[in-house]
């Protein structure tokens, strides 16, 4: 791609990504409770989906410092949201998992999220929306394995 098409492409890449960023994260943050943040939201969204992690996962995977996992883990402690379990091989380290109301929590702002991101996706089509998302995908794929290598 020529310099200045690739130019082009960056910026609308980066006022669609703004805006589609700004934009669900604020309406994720419409369908929160009160006292859980969208960043809450989605660590527990995260441990559901996996079942269990580590604070080390978390901050690798959210691209944020471990005092950051670690305040986050603190409220969702003390919602009763999270249990804090030592493994039982090494005791330094610490296994993340939802508890029964953490669960249930996660599957209900997970529905709702769901049928919020319905709403948006039915207004294309399935070829559309899988050259999309395939396209979405490859770009991930492609960000993350200069980490992995390096």
């Amino acid at each position: 791609m020529d310099n200045r098409l690739c130019k082009q492409a960056i910026e609308r890449y980066k006022k669609a990504m703004f805006t589609v960023q700004r934009r669900v994260n604020a309406l994720i943050r419409e369908l929160m409770p009160a006292d859980l943040t969208v960043d809450q939201y989605y660590v527990i969204d995260y441990i559901r989906s996996h079942g269990k992690c580590t604070s080390s996962e978390l901050a690798e995977v959210f691209c944020v410092g471990k005092s950051s996992i670690t305040a986050i883990m603190t409220r969702l402690f003390d919602k009763q949201l999270v249990l804090r379990v030592p493994d039982e091989k090494d005791r330094r380290v610490i296994t993340l998992l939802l508890t029964e109301e953490g669960e249930r929590l996660a599957n209900e702002l997970g529905a709702k999220v769901e049928e919020m991101l319905t709403g948006y996706m039915n207004l294309f089509g399935e070829e559309e929306t899988e050259r999309f998302l395939a396209t979405f995908e490859k770009l991930a794929q492609v960000i993350v394995q200069p980490q992995e290598r390096g």
